[in-house]
């Protein structure tokens, strides 16, 4: 009776899953040109290194890497303005907007790699207001490129307050970066933390406080 029930449903899930057609499909588009000249770079890299870049395992390794740093650095094709500006509403609410925890994951421009962690955004509005996933774009749009923390930092900031006018911005990044882990002076439990405040969070100490109250 098991062996049944095991083999009709084996059957069945088969059956649903050639049928089945997904109404959503993400689809990655890369420049072929540009993955190709890319990749020719990688594997006389990987020769310089001293590996054989013909070898099975490395076969496409060259073409991999080529879409991987496009893939990471796909935010200088992004408008971070015009994507706030995509889903602007006027609203007459005048207290902090807060979306914190942001998945950051960006590109150390010094030894191109990765520094990861979290972002903390906040404003408060002056007549408009964006979608909420509106600002975790705009930290996805300048996070995927070469980068470094205190840049990208007042870049978050300064998108928001051209794009929206708010009373204020406050913007803060928690990472470690891989270049301080994996080599150099390597220390895995550093934590690198910066900030960026403008207006009534630069001026008022109250509402910066409650601010970083709020994302402890």
């Amino acid at each position: 009776m098991t062996n049944y029930f095991v083999y009709f449903c084996g059957r069945n899930r088969q059956r649903q899953q050639k049928d089945f057609k997904m109404g959503y499909k993400r689809q990655d588009n890369y420049d072929a040109q540009t993955t190709a000249a890319i990749a020719s770079h990688v594997e006389e890299i990987l020769r310089l290194l001293g590996e054989d870049p013909q070898r099975e395992g490395l076969v496409k390794t060259p073409e991999r890497v080529a879409k991987s740093l496009q893939f990471l650095t796909k935010g200088y094709d992004e408008d971070g303005i015009a994507i706030v500006q995509s889903a602007m509403f006027d609203e007459k609410y005048q207290q902090m907007v807060l979306v914190k925890d942001i998945e950051l994951y960006s590109t150390c421009e010094h030894h191109m790699l990765p520094f990861l962690g979290k972002c903390h955004v906040a404003y408060i509005p002056n007549g408009k207001i964006t979608g909420l996933s509106k600002i975790a774009r705009v930290v996805e749009t300048f996070a995927r490129r070469l980068q470094v923390q205190e840049r990208l930092t007042v870049e978050i900031r300064d998108c928001l307050q051209e794009a929206l006018n708010p009373l204020g911005v406050a913007v803060v990044i928690e990472a470690t970066h891989s270049c301080m882990v994996l080599r150099g002076v390597e220390k895995s439990n550093s934590v690198t933390t910066t900030s960026a405040f403008s207006g009534v969070f630069l001026k008022d100490a109250r509402t910066r406080n409650e601010f970083l109250n709020l994302i402890r």
